[in-house]
């Protein structure tokens, strides 16, 4: 029996990409972590967790009690009885983000030790590759179209703009220029996809103006339309979905199945996108896709995250039968910047999804180094 000998954090800075939001990120801010379970038979997991690396570390010591000397072959016990244990501190907050990257370590850990990726022992692979959606933020009309075209050319078919200016200068002609201009330079035969961004600070727009943009985003060939409203509006959410002629999506700021639950039987959304590391993990996501399909709602990972995360998402994406997308932060360090065989696409314009044990991807050591100045402490033994 493999046990949990310690788990430690590892925050990444120094190039943090840009998120769009009202208060931007700057390169050296913490938003992303890596963490480590270290066992006592030598297997170490990898996992990815979307907060401060501070709060992640604070985490982990109020978590000790919970997590240590506990099995680390026994993945959704064990992140179940961190969940369950440690709610009245603040379910879906800090707490929840960390244990997420715990589950992802602890699959690793266990793929590892069985000689299996995480996907075949999540339930099967359903598939062998998977369709990126390269991840950009918005711009003015002219910078748009040179934002996408370097990724077009490196061979990606679908794309998601995002955040920027779009629906906050106030201007409606400007939000359907930015949408002109990316569909110009993504190409007519290229999936499209529209995020507001309704999650950020003081978003300024409701429902009316949701549904018109939506509208606007259906003559522009837009396959769904991203956080247009305010991620607790659940009301105008369903109000929304009933009048929009492009399918609604949303859910990355949502955690544990709990929270998504009233969005599915309120028929408040198309897609639902939990963030596997912020929801609860591989563990809580694959929950969650299960119960999105028994809605008939569809499910696509939220992946504006890491390496870790986009490997994660690649895993349930074999293991899900109606699962054919992941996201890819086009140009970040900590999805191209951290791996020992960095992600490629193939002709196809396709990801392999990784067959080797775990999530099959390994961490590079100098390249970590380069992003946290506690890399060291991810690879002891």
């Amino acid at each position: 029996m493999l046990r949990i000998r310690s788990i430690v954090a590892a925050p990444l800075s120094g190039e943090s990409p840009k998120g769009g939001w009202s208060a931007e990120i700057r390169p050296e801010d913490s938003v992303h972590t890596l963490i480590a379970v270290h066992t006592d038979g030598g297997i170490t997991g990898f996992g990815s967790v979307f907060t401060n690396g501070g709060l992640v570390e604070a985490a982990l010591k109020v978590l000790e009690p919970l997590w240590a000397g506990e099995s680390a072959l026994e993945p959704e016990r064990v992140s179940e009885k961190l969940h369950q244990n440690t709610f009245w501190m603040g379910r879906g907050g800090t707490l929840t983000h960390t244990i997420s990257g715990i589950d992802i370590a602890l699959w690793d850990i266990l793929g590892k030790a069985l000689g299996q990726p995480v996907g075949r022992l999540l339930g099967g692979t359903w598939r062998r590759r998977a369709l990126p959606y390269c991840s950009l933020l918005m711009d003015e009309p002219a910078r748009m179209r040179d934002a996408i075209l370097p990724f077009r050319e490196a061979g990606f078919r679908a794309f998601k703009i995002g955040w920027g200016p779009f629906g906050r200068s106030g201007h409606r002609r400007l939000d359907e220029a930015i949408v002109a201009a990316a569909r110009d330079a993504a190409g007519a035969e290229a999936r499209l996809f529209v995020d507001a961004g309704a999650s950020d600070a003081f978003w300024p727009n409701g429902l009316n103006w949701a549904v018109n943009t939506a509208r606007m985003l259906a003559e522009h060939g837009v396959g769904w339309f991203e956080e247009p409203l305010p991620p607790d509006a659940l009301a105008d959410y369903a109000d929304l979905r009933r009048a929009a002629p492009v399918p609604i999506a949303g859910g990355e700021v949502l955690t544990r199945r709990q929270a998504f639950l009233p969005f599915l039987e309120g028929r408040a959304l198309d897609i639902v996108q939990p963030d596997v590391t912020k929801v609860g993990g591989i563990s809580e996501q694959r929950r969650i896709a299960w119960m999105a399909e028994a809605f008939g709602v569809a499910y696509v990972g939220h992946g504006w995250n890491t390496a870790i995360g986009l490997a994660a998402d690649l895993q349930l994406a074999a293991a899900l039968p109606g699962v054919e997308l992941v996201e890819y932060i086009g140009g970040s360090s900590y999805v191209d910047g951290l791996l020992a065989d960095p992600f490629r696409l193939d002709p196809d314009g396709l990801l392999a999804i990784p067959d080797a044990p775990g999530l099959g991807v390994a961490l590079d050591p100098e390249a970590v180094a380069r992003l946290t100045p506690a890399a060291a402490r991810l690879f002891a033994p």
